[in-house]
């Protein structure tokens, strides 16, 4: 999977679009106002919970009817792709794609799944069946760390892999334009 002068994908490719950048910007804001900035139990905290999950199940739904590089058809990490992403790294070669590599995808999806995790573990505290019910609390704080940890080295995983594919990829979540350097 080397890429030679003749296969080099294009300095500038647009990749992100609109809604794929408002997603990802807006689930950071109610990751980070949820784990540093609001209190637990307070009705913000659940509200911000809500709407993260609300954007992941637009995220989804997006990934179905979407733009090319937003669909799962694009990106989806299916076990070949995963095999052969991981194989040529592992051989000290650079595997180029135009939206999510594999790697990526697998975070991208680990994280939505998280997301929902807490979104329904911090609904199930507010019923009457659950509660003050101890497990229930404790697995939504352990998917709220979980969730933090990876979303850091999701973060550190898009510097470091810019720096090896030589692409500005934070640059492109903002401006929906992936450029090489």
């Amino acid at each position: 999977m080397n890429t030679t002068a003749a296969s080099r994908p294009p300095d500038r490719v647009r990749v992100w679009d609109p809604l794929v950048r408002v997603f990802h910007w807006s689930l950071v804001s109610c990751v980070v106002l949820n784990s540093w900035v609001v209190e637990e139990g307070e009705t913000i905290h659940q509200w911000l919970g809500y709407a993260a999950a609300a954007l992941v199940g637009l995220r989804l739904i997006w990934a179905l009817i979407g733009s090319r590089h937003a669909r799962f058809t694009d990106w989806f990490p299916t076990p070949r792709r995963v095999h052969d992403h991981v194989t040529a790294l592992l051989h000290g070669e650079v595997p180029t794609h135009t939206g999510h590599n594999p790697l990526g995808a697998l975070m991208m999806l680990t994280l939505m799944a998280l997301v929902l995790g807490l979104g329904l573990t911090g609904w199930l505290q507010g019923t009457d069946a659950f509660w003050g019910v101890d497990w229930v609390q404790e697995l939504h704080e352990g998917l709220a760390a979980m969730l933090v940890w990876l979303a850091a080295l999701h973060a550190a995983a898009a510097l470091v892999m810019g720096r090896i594919e030589r692409t500005r990829l934070i640059k492109a979540m903002v401006t929906g334009v992936k450029e090489r350097y």
